[in-house]
């Protein structure tokens, strides 16, 4: 990687964002090995009754699941978007602007699709239910849950980011701070989010696909989220 040019994103009022977009990247990494070991591990059910009774044998296994840690991922995006935002605001400073925003739209409505913990009272609704009515009720109640898990303002987040994804990277090719390898992969990470998991198969193959870039573009961006920080504090 080349040199850093003094006009760089490295200004003292980006202190440590840097430092801590590279821990977030890390730290990405690693809770994406462990969602895909629980995956293969412990395949999720693929019905209400199934995801009840999970919660009830184990109800940790069943917040993971429902993707408890993809709630913890998308925290760490936020910061890894805003250690991007910073280095490549010089590059292109509206763009980058419009990235930055879509991906936190994108996240806020993740947030607001994740069903996890809903779904664990409504396990315990059903298994303390006094009569079939309720448990009917609790069922019922559970399906529109899982139709919001995989609905509208999921497939709004999946999409925002992948746009997120897009521009940050097309905005890398103009700058200096990261290789052109490091902004290509990040296009093709993007390309690949840009059909929701929810699309049948098509959507799932683009989703298990997307995670190779993104791993990849995740570990690019340490070493250069590290020499801003230093630039930073050589100041």
């Amino acid at each position: 990687m080349n040199m850093l040019p003094p006009s760089a994103a490295a200004r003292p009022h980006w202190n440590g964002i840097y430092r801590i977009g590279a821990v977030a990247a890390l730290a990405m990494l690693a809770i994406m090995a462990a969602q895909i070991g629980i995956y293969i591990a412990w395949p999720p059910p693929d019905s209400v009754s199934g995801f009840f009774a999970l919660f009830q044998s184990n109800w940790l296994l069943g917040l993971l699941s429902m993707d408890l840690l993809y709630i913890l991922n998308n925290t760490l995006l936020v910061l890894i978007y805003l250690a991007l935002y910073a280095a490549l605001k010089p590059a292109g400073d509206t763009a980058v602007l419009i990235a930055l925003v879509l991906g936190l739209i994108g996240i806020t409505a993740y947030y607001a699709s994740n069903t996890a913990f809903e779904m664990l009272s409504l396990s315990r609704q059903y298994a303390a239910a006094a009569s079939e009515t309720q448990r009917v009720i609790a069922l019922a109640a559970g399906e529109a849950m899982l139709a919001t898990y995989k609905g509208t303002v999921f497939d709004t987040y999946y999409i925002l980011n992948g746009i997120s994804l897009l521009i940050f990277a097309a905005v890398m090719l103009r700058s200096p701070l990261f290789s052109r390898a490091t902004a290509i992969i990040g296009l093709a990470a993007g390309v690949l989010m840009s059909i929701p998991s929810t699309a049948g198969t098509l959507g799932l193959v683009f989703s298990l696909l997307s995670l190779i870039p993104w791993a990849v573009f995740c570990i690019l961006l340490i070493k250069p989220f590290f020499q801003l920080e230093a630039k930073i504090a050589a100041r």
